[in-house]
């Protein structure tokens, strides 16, 4: 073989083996979408879910605890109603960093010092109604 000969053929081989990457890439992306409890925001199943399964499947409960009383990491979510409206605490979980200015917010973040409320601007909107509507109605 020649060298321009040698050449062509290394960069042929060289393709091929991206084309396979690349497929073998797309296919694990695909099997990553399909793992069960893994919710992208997009899940059709979480619609079938309770406002429960909701709120443990969004992690909610990793920081403000099993029950939601509240942990050192979060404040207990017991008698929202006291202090938020549906509509008013849909917006908040939407975009939390937006109510950090707040006196009220500004107490939590001296007592829970290091720690960010994530923002669910990616859930759909009557899933965060389901769990505004479950979390204004706990009571301790």
């Amino acid at each position: 073989m020649t060298k321009p000969q040698i050449w062509i053929a290394s960069v042929l081989v060289l393709f091929f083996l991206l084309f396979l990457l690349e497929k073998n890439t797309q296919r694990s992306d695909v099997q990553l979408k399909n793992i069960p409890g893994m919710n992208t925001g997009t899940d059709q199943s979480s619609k079938a879910k309770t406002p429960d399964q909701l709120v443990a499947s969004f992690g909610c409960t990793g920081c403000h605890g099993g029950n939601l009383a509240g942990t050192r990491m979060a404040p207990d979510l017991h008698n929202l109603k006291q202090n938020w409206s549906r509509d008013e605490l849909i917006n908040y979980l939407r975009n939390p960093s937006s109510y950090i200015d707040s006196e009220r917010f500004k107490n939590f973040k001296a007592m829970y010092p290091g720690v960010i409320m994530p923002s669910f601007s990616n859930i759909d909107i009557k899933e965060l109604g389901k769990i505004a509507d479950y979390l204004l109605q706990l009571q301790k």
